[in-house]
């Protein structure tokens, strides 16, 4: 009989890169977006936290003292992983134009691959990118798969009314996108190894968004003129729905599963009421409160548009890991919030254990 083991944690790409580069989307919404108010662009019409998070170093204080809130909380969930000790790791995240484009934007996607191979130093104009661990641009990382578990979570769930899409080989991505590929690099944030096989389990967090801004934090434009939103993303009592059926799947399994959700919470560029400046700190609370007190209801009953509005796209990785957690009847057993204005998105980590 299976074990599961529910992960939440972030996959925040600014981790990569020293803090003195100061590579944060705040500075790039700050520069480029044309939907900025003037006001807006200068600091002291922010909110004083965000200010004070600002200060007169465009947040590098800051920063570091958030990197090293963020490097625990991935120490901790890592820990929890290892003592675990799973058979493989399936991990929920989003795809922002990465494998999936035009040709096919699947609400959910199983791969079952044998093996991924990642060289995220390397931008996609060949230029190397700097990262806190002094490693070349060229650093090649890999990681193995399960297909035999993979083609098995998804026949289980087309057998119960799921319409799962799996994939044996890459599309446009020929490693893993930033959700997968961050997350593992993270986990193993010390370089002390982290050799589970994965599973990368693909959501459609971005819907509207997903090829109108083709993965970046500014809407793409065509000829000058912004693109027209796609269809939404599944739902949140969706994602719930397919986590639930994910656990019962595994539950019939002979493995121990780790199930990560990986993604922040309220996005800044991604929250209109907000000038896509600052995260929706009062609506991850609300969520973060819910779910230290295991109302998974409160998630599940939660729309798209309300999602939308809060910038929390991203949280359709959780929900589905949460459906799983509800099903299981688990409850998070270390939950901490690391809030942030300036630092794109609020963060979370959690760990869960029926």
């Amino acid at each position: 009989m299976a074990e599961i083991m529910g992960v939440g944690c972030t996959h925040y790409p600014p981790l990569i890169t020293p803090d003195e580069d100061r590579g944060f989307p705040v500075n790039v919404t700050l520069s480029r977006d044309e939907r900025l108010p003037e006001e807006l662009k200068d600091p002291v019409n922010w909110p004083a936290a965000m200010r004070a998070e600002y200060g007169d170093d465009q947040g590098l204080a800051s920063a570091a003292v958030h990197r090293g809130r963020l490097v625990e909380g991935f120490r901790r969930v890592r820990q929890e992983i290892l003592d675990f000790n799973p058979d493989f790791v399936v991990i929920f995240g989003d795809d922002q134009y990465e494998n999936f484009r035009e040709d096919i934007i699947p609400p959910f996607c199983v791969l079952a691959y044998e093996g991924f191979r990642c060289v995220p130093f390397t931008r996609q104009d060949g230029t190397a990118r700097r990262n806190v661990w002094g490693e070349p641009g060229d650093k090649a990382f890999a990681y193995r798969g399960h297909p035999e578990a993979a083609r098995f979570l998804a026949g289980g769930l087309l057998d119960s009314g799921v319409d799962m899409a799996y994939a044996y080989r890459p599309l446009h991505e020929p490693g893993l996108a930033h959700a997968f590929i961050n997350t593992l690099l993270y986990l193993d944030y010390d370089r002390q190894g982290f050799d589970f096989p994965v599973i990368p389990f693909a959501v459609n967090c971005y819907g509207r968004a997903v090829i109108s801004n083709r993965g970046g934090i500014l809407p793409y434009k065509v000829n000058g003129q912004t693109l027209e939103p796609d269809p939404p993303g599944p739902s949140p009592k969706r994602c719930m729905e397919v986590g639930a059926a994910v656990a019962r799947v595994l539950g019939e399994s002979p493995w121990r599963v780790a199930l990560v959700a990986s993604s922040s919470w309220s996005h800044a560029f991604l929250t209109a009421k907000n000038n896509y400046l600052w995260p929706d700190v009062p609506a991850d609370r609300d969520l973060y409160e819910e779910l230290k007190r295991g109302n998974y209801e409160a998630w599940r009953v939660r729309t798209t548009a309300q999602m939308e509005a809060s910038g929390q796209h991203e949280l359709l990785n959780w929900a589905c890991m949460l459906g799983a957690m509800s099903e299981l009847g688990a409850r998070p057993v270390g939950v901490e919030f690391v809030e942030t204005r300036v630092f794109t998105s609020n963060k979370v980590f959690a760990t869960f254990k029926a």
